[in-house]
C-alpha cells in the first residue's frame, strides 16, 4: 500500500511517497481504508524534531482521519467491517497519511453522515481542543462571557461555535482577512487585533479568557486584568507558560488535547445536527504532503487541509 512516512526527524525532504506492507489488527484493534486524513501543526512538529512526542521511526503522520472498516481484531464490539468512521489516534503511531491505518478500537466513532466521509477527517482533534478548552479547562456556563484571543484559526471558530451553543457572549479577536469568517462563526462583538488596543477594546471583564495566539508573554500577562475575579485563562500554545492571577483566583490551564470517544461522538451529533459546521480549506493527494509541510516550515497553513488517500 502507499504510505507517506520518515525514517528520520528533520526538513520536509525527510518525508517520502512509498510501498510500506499494509498492516494487520491485533486485538482490540480495527484497519481503515483510508479517505482522508487532516494535517495538524503537530505533524510538522513531529516531523521536524522539535516537539516531544516519542514516534517511533519510521512513522506515518496524520492522527486525524477518517475512513472505511475493513478489518476488525479479536475482542472488537460494536464496530464492523464496512462502517464509515473518524478517529483521533495516538500521536505516537502511525497516522492516516496512507492507504490503511491500524487504529485502536476506542479511538474511533461513526462518522457524520451529513458531509462527506474525507471532509470528516477535519473534524477531531481540533473540535476535540475547543471543546476541552471552553469546558473541561474554562468551565464555561451559560450567560457568561468569553474573549477568544487569535479565533480566525480553525479551533477558534469551533470555539465560537460551541460556546454560542451553551449560552455564551464571545467576543473575538481577529485579523482583517479573517473578520468576516469569525463573525460568520456566530462572535456577538468582532475586534481588529491590527486596528486596536485589546485593553481598552472590550468593553467589561470576562469569565475566561481563551487564547489561541503566539503572543508575547508580557502581553499575554498583561490580558489577565480582562478576566474578572475568579474566573480562568486557557491557552493552546504550550510553548509558553499560561499566566493567572492568584491574588484575584484567576485560574491559568494550557489545553493539550486528548482523546476522549464520548465527546467525539457528541461534536459528531453536533455536525449532523446542523448546529458545528466543519472547516475544509484544501484537499491534496499523499503524494503532495511534502510540499505541504514544506510550507509549514516558511510560516502558518491557513484552515484546514486534509490528505486524500487513494
Amino acid at each position: 500500500m502507499k504510505a507517506v512516512q520518515f525514517h528520520e526527524v528533520g526538513g520536509p525532504e525527510v518525508l517520502q511517497l512509498t510501498e510500506i506492507e499494509q498492516p494487520v489488527p491485533a486485538a482490540g484493534e480495527v484497519r481503515l481504508r483510508v479517505a482522508a486524513s487532516a494535517f495538524n501543526a503537530a505533524d510538522n512538529g513531529m516531523r521536524a524534531g522539535f516537539l516531544p512526542i516519542p514516534v517511533v521511526l519510521p512513522h506515518v503522520p496524520g492522527y486525524d482521519v477518517s475512513g472505511i472498516v475493513d478489518a476488525v481484531g479479536k475482542g472488537v464490539e460494536g464496530i464492523s467491517a464496512g462502517d464509515p468512521v473518524i478517529g483521533f489516534l495516538p500521536m505516537e503511531q502511525d497516522g492516516g497519511a496512507a492507504d490503511y491505518v491500524i487504529a485502536p478500537a476506542d479511538a474511533v466513532v461513526a462518522a457524520p453522515a451529513t458531509i462527506p466521509l474525507a471532509d470528516a477527517a477535519a473534524l477531531p482533534s481540533v473540535a476535540l481542543t475547543a471543546w476541552q478548552a471552553l469546558v473541561d479547562e474554562g468551565q464555561l456556563e451559560a450567560g457568561q462571557r468569553l474573549l477568544i484571543v487569535g479565533a480566525g484559526g480553525v479551533v477558534g471558530k469551533y470555539a465560537i461555535q460551541l460556546a454560542k451553543r451553551a449560552g455564551v457572549h464571545v467576543v473575538a479577536t481577529a485579523s482583517p482577512r479573517s473578520i468576516d469568517a469569525v463573525r460568520a462563526a456566530g462572535a456577538d462583538e468582532v475586534i481588529d487585533h491590527t486596528a486596536v488596543d485589546l485593553l481598552g477594546a472590550v468593553d467589561g471583564q470576562v469569565d475566561v479568557l481563551l487564547n489561541l495566539a503566539p503572543i508575547e508573554p508580557e502581553r499575554f500577562a498583561a490580558l489577565v486584568a480582562l478576566v474578572r475575579d475568579g474566573g480562568a485563562v486557557v491557552s493552546t500554545t504550550a510553548f509558553m507558560q499560561t499566566p493567572g492571577d492568584e491574588t484575584r483566583g484567576v485560574r491559568a490551564a494550557t489545553v493539550y488535547v486528548r482523546p476522549n470517544r464520548e465527546r467525539l461522538s457528541e461534536l459528531v451529533s453536533l455536525v449532523d445536527a446542523g448546529q458545528l459546521t466543519v472547516e475544509v480549506t484544501r484537499r491534496i493527494t499523499l503524494a503532495e504532503l511534502p510540499a505541504l509541510h514544506a510550507e509549514a516550515s516558511v510560516g502558518r497553513v491557513p484552515g484546514k487541509v486534509i490528505v486524500l488517500a487513494g
